[in-house]
């Protein structure tokens, strides 16, 4: 990999985990671009990205990590304890991002099936598309009104199943779940909030599966510098994703969102 496919990569990684318009997706269209035939070939590579992309989520989001990793001891005391009523609005917070997290171990058995489809261009394009038509569906939701600690453990329960549709490329981890949010009743804002958020535990799982891949393909000293430069470049893409994700949610337009996702997506069936 040279130092320019590295920056792209980055710059791509970082704007796409969190714009809903598919990392992986547009990392896959990326490695056709530049000839990796094979998905291994780059997976070091990939998971470095998204461990980037995760600093950049715990920068922004800091305060209510910080909180949440507070909230989760005392919360797991007071529900051994039987003190579940007790539990405080940052408790319940945390307790409904693990409850959110529970369907992701369903991804592990999906994840093989859909394997091949990052070697093809027209596949990931027909799911793009498919993602502008959940962005669509998601912009004209009725707009809810819970936050994240009023959500519920079975609201929460089903936005976490959304996530289980990104392990396809081409379908958006983020505008999946930011949609699941408004459609089981979260004020837009916050579905946002939660759906970021809850990708602390996905992205790092989805990092663990990969392990055993990673230490097949060990990393060349010459590649180390262009990785890292490629990780920096992600997480300051993503840092900025962030914030203007959240700009675009409060202003209710994500219709943009599916624009581009019918653009590249066709252009991806088109083209090949």
């Amino acid at each position: 990999m040279t130092l320019l496919e590295a920056v792209i990569c980055g710059i791509v990684q970082g704007a796409a985990e969190f714009l809903p318009i598919s990392s992986s997706g547009h990392l896959a269209l990326l490695h056709a671009m530049f000839g990796i035939s094979s998905p291994e070939a780059c997976v070091t590579f990939d998971v470095m990205l998204h461990l980037a992309t995760l600093a950049a989520v715990v920068c922004v989001y800091s305060k209510d990590v910080l909180s949440l990793v507070k909230a989760f001891f005392t919360m797991t005391g007071k529900l051994f304890s039987g003190r579940a009523k007790e539990l405080t609005g940052t408790e319940n917070f945390a307790l409904y991002i693990i409850v959110a997290t529970l369907p992701l171990g369903l991804a592990f058995f999906a994840r093989d099936a859909v394997t091949g489809l990052v070697a093809s261009p027209r596949a990931v394009g027909i799911f793009l598309i498919a993602n502008g038509f959940v962005l669509l569906i998601g912009n004209r939701a009725g707009k809810g009104c819970a936050t994240a600690e009023s959500l519920g453990a079975g609201r929460a329960l089903a936005v976490g199943a959304f996530q289980l549709a990104a392990v396809v490329p081409g379908l958006s981890r983020s505008g999946m779940t930011v949609t699941g949010g408004t459609l089981c009743g979260l004020e837009r804002a916050q579905a946002v909030r939660f759906s970021f958020i809850m990708s602390i535990p996905a992205i790092l799982g989805a990092n663990i599966m990969n392990v055993a891949e990673i230490i097949k393909t060990p990393v060349e000293r010459s590649q180390l510098g262009i990785y890292a430069v490629g990780m920096i470049i992600a997480a300051v893409t993503g840092f900025f994703a962030l914030k203007l994700v959240d700009f675009i949610a409060r202003k209710g337009r994500f219709s943009i969102f599916s624009i581009y996702c019918f653009a590249v997506g066709a252009a991806a069936v088109i083209f090949g």
